[in-house]
């Protein structure tokens, strides 16, 4: 052989393919890097490994190989029969998502049998034509995801339809006469299905089991998006009978088991127009230049007795729900707005977490303690921030009120509440130093009038007096994490729900680091987690008053996790805690009452409480916390579109909110409405949708729609049903 000469370098197309058949085949389970193939079967010229990726690239495309990445294949091992989640779509392109997590599956509608959205399927892969996508076929629906549906009762001559709002069902549900329930033409209703589509027949026969009231009304409008999630509209008799029984009494057995507040000064801070208060801070000084603050918490588990009708029916719930106009509570009202809830001068039963801190909040010691109080004062955010203010506090700064002249501070109490802000700040500035991740998003909030008609739409942003309170929750919350969590080496934890929070997706961490670049911005996305995070805040503050700023921070957040709850403790990245639950907000929140009752029972001597059980809990609240965050979201968009109803024609300046391959969705800068420009009407070239970087490109001018980009538009149309509100560019 000639020198320099390779015997790979002769293989034929055929030759090779045979060469990684085999080789694949061998090692079914395990993936390998292009590095690892090349080395493996000798390919070290540049042709034989061009050659190589052309021939896996093919392989995987008749699903021979699975591509792992874009650099590493595996042999595919899944059959032609699998199972998974049935997606349906508006437009037809509905979708098969495997059970394994690998890429969604193209199912045409003439080959679903009629699957809705989170259905169970069993589905055949079809074999691929050449130069066609991967298509499935549905031979088998394993188990429905639900058989109610709400949307509006349409009568067409002799037949009554039930239109859903998302337009996806495969046709209307037809509703017999008499199984209507005294529904009207133009009602929104809760049907039933009694029959299921069938061979040929498409079709579903459903029963009404409520009419909601007439489309448009207020209160039917708002208990349609709660029915459209499987939420609760109303509260069961029974549970609010069992609830009344309760007086909230206490006794004297009850007062010789707690540490007694009621002479220590205490107070509720809250949003002006809350009615259930569930914590309450204390404060007093000590004789050895510390602070003893109390951060007590509505004792729910004292009245709310697990395995009781009233249990179960919060159990199930597992949060409250805040729509725009109202609370749809997780306890009944007698018991989150009276028996519970800490109003002012009434004796209450709390479980506290009471800390001695040092002027500079650092925590010298604490306890868990069952406790009676007596609130002195229900302020209202906006009180304590004025009290702050007249004292000389800048929000916004971080910096707490400057020294008191001769007269001390104004404003009653202002000694404590003065203090408890102090104290909070430095709690604040330690978190941040620690690794915390700076994310002060804004919120929308609207006014409404007796009718439940908005009048007012705007931001909301958390200002000093928020935050004084949500850094003694997450102290308090951190705090009893570690008195369960944090053991001795070798000592295995006793078992609590967590607050987890995992670390950012690597690759949507990579996406905003490539992307902040053209803006001259860096971002490290490797090292330890704290490194992270620092260099995320140093982001923040960098685009800060920036144009680029909001566009950052969205594609910022996209590359974060969603918290949840688990027994298996991960910690919390977003605010830099290996510890962290829920104990604060149990009237609110089923988290917090079973961490109640674990710390009670762990505290009495008891032994740990079962995994499965509580995981199972965990798991059932993360995914009601989910749905209740979509209801709020739909109630949110709903009362944008209404507000903008009569406006049709109007011009604003706005902000481009979100990208999509149909349109550009913009958000006013008066009232933060957001609508959606279709592509339709992006008519002076052909855009493509550049996802990486977040914009629409015209293949002719260059012209480029960019997130965050200021926009001119006009409002063109607000359909309610829909939830939308549409858009066109003005001149």
């Amino acid at each position: 052989m000639a020198k320099g000469k390779k015997g790979g370098k002769r293989l034929t197309k055929k030759q090779l393919s045979e060469k990684l058949e085999g080789f694949f085949t061998s090692q079914p389970d395990k993936t390998f890097s292009f590095k690892e193939i090349f080395r493996t079967l000798h390919l070290d010229t540049h042709p034989l490994k061009m050659l190589a990726i052309d021939i896996m690239e093919e392989m995987a495309w008749d699903d021979f190989l699975t591509k792992v990445s874009d650099n590493s294949y595996r042999l595919n091992t899944k059959g032609q029969v699998q199972e998974g989640t049935f997606q349906r779509k508006q437009n037809g392109k509905n979708t098969f998502i495997p059970d394994d997590g690998k890429a969604p599956i193209f199912v045409a509608e003439r080959n679903s049998m009629w699957a809705l959205t989170g259905d169970r399927v069993r589905v055949s892969v079809m074999a691929r034509r050449r130069h066609h996508i991967k298509e499935a076929q549905v031979i088998e629906i394993i188990k429905r995801a639900k058989d109610t549906f709400v949307g509006r009762l349409r009568s067409d001559r002799d037949i009554t339809y039930l239109i859903t709002q998302d337009g996806t069902l495969p046709a209307g549900i037809i509703i017999p006469r008499r199984k209507l329930k005294g529904g009207k033409n133009g009602d929104k209703a809760v049907v039933r299905i009694m029959q299921w589509p069938d061979g040929d027949n498409r079709n579903m026969i459903g029963e009404v089991t409520d009419v909601l009231g007439p489309t448009g009304d207020n209160d039917v409008e708002m208990n349609t998006i709660l029915a459209q999630y499987g939420l609760p509209y109303k509260y069961p008799k029974a549970v609010e009978d069992a609830a009344d029984k309760i007086t909230g009494e206490i006794t004297e057995e009850d007062l010789k088991e707690r540490e007694d507040f009621r002479q220590t000064f205490t107070c509720t801070i809250d949003p002006h127009d809350a009615k259930d208060f569930d914590d309450a801070l204390s404060i007093r000084r000590l004789g050895n230049g510390l602070w003893e603050v109390g951060v007590h918490i509505a004792d729910v588990s004292h009245y709310v007795k697990e395995g009781s009708i009233i249990d179960k029916e919060a159990q199930k719930r597992a949060t409250s729900i805040y729509l725009v106009d109202r609370t749809i509570p997780m306890l009944p009202e007698h018991l989150c707005n009276f028996v519970c809830s800490l109003r002012p001068d009434e004796e209450k039963l709390c479980y506290s977490v009471i800390f001695n801190l040092d002027d500079e909040a650092t925590v010298k010691s604490y306890r868990i303690a069952h406790t009676v109080i007596r609130s002195d004062r229900r302020y209202a955010y906006e009180e304590v921030q004025q009290l702050l203010e007249d004292n000389g506090v800048v929000d916004g700064t971080g910096e707490p009120a400057p020294a008191p002249g001769k007269d001390g501070y104004k404003g009653e109490n202002a000694e404590m509440l003065i203090t408890l802000d102090r104290l909070a700040k430095k709690l604040r500035k330690a978190r941040f130093a620690n690794g915390a991740v700076k994310f002060d998003r804004e919120e929308l909030h609207f006014d409404i009038d007796e009718k439940g008609k908005p009048v007012r739409c705007y931001f909301k942003r958390s200002k000093d007096a928020n935050k004084l309170i949500e850094e003694f929750m997450l102290l308090a919350n951190r705090t009893v994490a570690e008195s369960v969590g944090k053991v001795r080496k070798g000592v295995k934890a006793k078992t609590l729900p967590y607050r987890v929070h995992d670390n950012p997706d690597p690759q949507k961490l990579e996406t905003l680091r490539e992307f902040i670049v053209k803006f001259g911005y860096k971002l490290k996305t490797e090292g330890t987690k704290g490194a992270t995070a620092r260099s995320l805040n140093k982001l923040m503050d960098d685009c800060q008053g920036k144009k680029e700023q909001n566009l950052i921070q969205t594609v910022a957040l996209r590359a974060m996790m969603k918290a949840k709850y688990s027994i298996h403790n991960i910690g919390h990245f977003g605010l830099a805690f290996d510890y962290y639950t829920h104990f604060t907000s149990p009237i609110r929140r089923y988290p917090d009452t079973m961490v109640h009752r674990l710390l009670t029972r762990y505290q009495n001597g008891g032994r740990s409480a079962n995994r499965e059980h509580y995981e199972e809990l965990c798991k059932h609240s993360s995914e009601m916390e989910q749905i209740a965050a979509n209801a709020e979201r739909d109630s949110i968009k709903y009362k944008a579109v209404e507000f903008m109803s009569d406006k049709i024609g109007n011009v604003y300046d706005a902000h481009i909110s979100g990208i999509q391959s149909y349109g550009i969705y913009c958000e006013i800068d008066d009232n933060h409405c957001e609508g959606l420009v279709p592509m339709r009407d992006l008519n002076d070239d052909y855009y493509d949708f550049d996802e990486r970087n977040y914009c629409l490109v015209g293949r002719h001018r260059h012209h480029k729609y960019q997130l965050g980009d200021p926009i001119r538009i006009k409002v063109a149309a607000a359909n309610l049903e829909k939830k939308q509100l549409d858009f066109t560019l003005a001149e």
